[in-house]
C-alpha cells in the first residue's frame, strides 16, 4: 500500500470555488445575486431573518401569562425516602442533593405523598402535602417547615 493509493471512507463534499469564471458556475456574482445587501462584504443576515416576510415568531399567536414570580419547587416523594435514608436520620434540601436525588436552585423543597413510609424520619422543608405530612408523622417521623 502507498500514498497515492489511500481514499477516504467518510465523502466529503468538495469546497466552493468562487469567482473562478462563468464556466464554474460561481462565476461574475459568486453566487451572491445582483446587487443588494447580501451581495457585501461584510453582511451578516440574522438567523431569523425571513427576507422581510413576518418571521414566524411574530406570526404565530402568543398565549397565557408567563409569571415571572412563580415558584419551582424541587420535588421528592415520601416513597423516595423510604428507599435512600435510615430510620432516624433527618432529611432536608441539602442531604437530598448530596445523594443526587435533587438540584439545588429551585424556590426550596416539597415533600409529596406518593408511596409508603416505614421509617421515623425528621424531615425539613419548605412544603408538605397532606398526605405526605400525614404518612411521615405515622411512621413517627416530624415535619418541619423552614
Amino acid at each position: 500500500m502507498k500514498l497515492h493509493n489511500l481514499s477516504n471512507t467518510y465523502k466529503r463534499k468538495s469546497r466552493k470555488r468562487v469567482g473562478r469564471g462563468d464556466s464554474s458556475g460561481l462565476g461574475r456574482c459568486s453566487g451572491r445575486g445582483d446587487k443588494g445587501a447580501g451581495a457585501r462584504s461584510g453582511y451578516s443576515r440574522r438567523y431569523h431573518f425571513e427576507g422581510g416576510q413576518i418571521p414566524l415568531m411574530r406570526r404565530l399567536p402568543k398565549r397565557g401569562f408567563n409569571n415571572p414570580n412563580h415558584a419551582v419547587y424541587s420535588i421528592v416523594n415520601v416513597g423516595q425516602l423510604e428507599k435512600i435514608f435510615a430510620a432516624g436520620n433527618e432529611v432536608d434540601e441539602q442531604s437530598l442533593a448530596q445523594k443526587g436525588v435533587i438540584v439545588k436552585g429551585n424556590a426550596g423543597l416539597k415533600v409529596l405523598g406518593d408511596g409508603d413510609l416505614t421509617l421515623s424520619l425528621t424531615v425539613k422543608a419548605k412544603k408538605f402535602s397532606a398526605s405526605a405530612r400525614q404518612k411521615i408523622e405515622s411512621a413517627g417521623g416530624s415535619c418541619q417547615e423552614i
